[in-house]
């Protein structure tokens, strides 16, 4: 006799396996606002489109948080999940197994790097991913006739220690609103590193968003506000150009951040704690690295590590031989940059070889120069002309490995520093390869 009970018991069992099954979410990902509000579900939508899903669309489930909902080539129902509440969360998300992936606009701290030591050092090239380059832009309202300030003026804005307009242009009067991501932001942080510094407080009469957006459309309603925001959210403010330190004043233009010679630019950052546990996180990473992937950053309003090349007009001020040489020159859109005192190049350095490599295969007529700098803070004077040397030789020997002969290698020591020595984020920009083409 047929036990009905059984069976019926059975196919619910099975229709339970199915509906899960069905409604797999094929990875997680935590983290950063300035990069799950848009570029992280475009970037998710690409991959899913480019490995065969269909009916994709999104699903809101709260504020910043987002399921990516597609149909898979057998039909079954597949989700991404995305939730953007600062780059902070992310590393805290993956602790907890929560995340696989961790969306960040800065680098992982040593305090969060410890609290994942039990998956390995997190700065390791196998899980961290610089994905992207953004700018992060001080924004006025457009009626405001300031067009720049120096970083330092910028601080005591912030900090509160000037807090009228007419000490800044005297033709503009009012007293100053600040406007300020939250503390979980990365944004935040960053802009703290590079402007504030570790012991400065931001003025507590700031107001606070969780949102980069939300933050630029009030800064642009308001004639007496100032804010800072990452590049695609500028939307209707004016950015402000930006100098440090005698250096010159710079918009957030698409070249100047891809270099990261502009004062205020900054990585965009994606951690895996382990990268074959998840193959969907995997495939994606890759994507994401993928000339495909890095349109799909370029499209969303940051700036790509696919490489341009363009004209640059070096400063007078710089040495003759320099001057010299990259007359009539162009220089490409990335700096192989080092860890300090060290010949070591950073993770991006080490991808960006493969970049370089494969566009150089494809202009073959070209001729490559290489220009090698340090920062004056991390060796004894007398030295810095020679660990110069050492990371163009680095460059330049990779690349006669891979047939490509550079036709002028030089160094330069720390005679054109291109941001501040003041800070650590600055000094990291100085120790530098430059690439340039003729």
């Amino acid at each position: 006799m047929i036990n009905m009970k059984l069976i019926l018991t059975l196919m619910f069992f099975l229709s339970f396996m199915q509906s899960i099954q069905a409604n797999e979410v094929l990875f997680r990902m935590h983290g950063s606002n300035t990069i799950g509000a848009k570029l992280g579900p475009v970037l998710v939508n690409g991959w899913l489109m480019s490995n065969g899903y269909s009916d994709i669309h999104t699903v809101k489930h709260a504020d910043e948080e987002i399921s990516v909902v597609s149909t898979n080539k057998s039909g079954q129902q597949k989700t991404v999940e995305i939730k953007s509440h600062g780059s902070g969360t992310s590393f805290k998300s993956i602790k907890k197994g929560l995340a696989d992936v961790g969306m960040s606009s800065r680098p992982i701290k040593e305090k969060e790097s410890q609290s994942l030591k039990k998956f390995g050092e997190m700065r390791r090239q196998d899980a961290e991913y610089v994905i992207g380059l953004d700018g992060i832009a001080v924004i006025i309202n457009k009626s405001n006739p300031v067009q720049n300030l120096d970083k330092s003026i910028i601080k005591k804005i912030f900090t509160g220690e000037i807090t009228r307009w007419n000490k800044i242009d005297k033709n503009f009067s009012g007293k100053i609103h600040v406007y300020a991501r939250d503390d979980k932001s990365g944004t935040y942080d960053t802009f703290k590193a590079l402007v504030m510094g570790k012991k400065a407080r931001l003025v507590n009469t700031a107001l606070r968003y969780e949102s980069n957006d939300h933050l630029s459309d009030d800064v642009s309603s308001d004639v007496l506000g100032i804010g800072f925001v990452g590049l695609p959210s500028v939307r209707n403010a004016k950015a402000l150009a930006v100098s440090e330190s005698g250096t010159q004043a710079k918009k957030p233009e698409e070249f100047d951040v891809a270099t990261e010679d502009y004062a205020l630019s900054r990585r965009l950052y994606m951690y895996v704690a382990d990268i074959n546990a998840n193959e969907y996180a995997k495939s994606f990473i890759d994507f994401v690295l993928s000339e495909h992937g890095q349109k799909i950053v370029d499209a969303s309003g940051f700036i790509s590590q696919n490489l341009q090349l363009q004209s640059v007009i070096p400063n007078e001020g710089f040495p003759e031989e320099y001057l010299d040489f990259t007359k009539k020159a162009k220089r490409l859109s990335l700096n192989f940059r080092f860890k300090k005192g060290t010949t070591k190049p950073d993770n991006k350095a080490m991808r960006d070889i493969g970049r370089l490599v494969d566009y150089l295969s494809k202009n073959k007529t070209k001729r490559v120069m290489l220009f090698g700098f340090s920062d004056p803070g991390e060796s004894h004077p007398s030295f810095s002309v020679d660990l110069s040397i050492y990371r163009v030789d680095w460059v330049s020997d990779l690349l006669v490995r891979n047939g490509i002969d550079p036709v002028r290698v030089r160094a330069y020591g720390d005679a054109i520093p291109v941001a501040s020595n003041e800070d650590a984020g600055g000094r990291h920009k100085n120790r530098r390869v430059e690439v340039w083409l003729k």
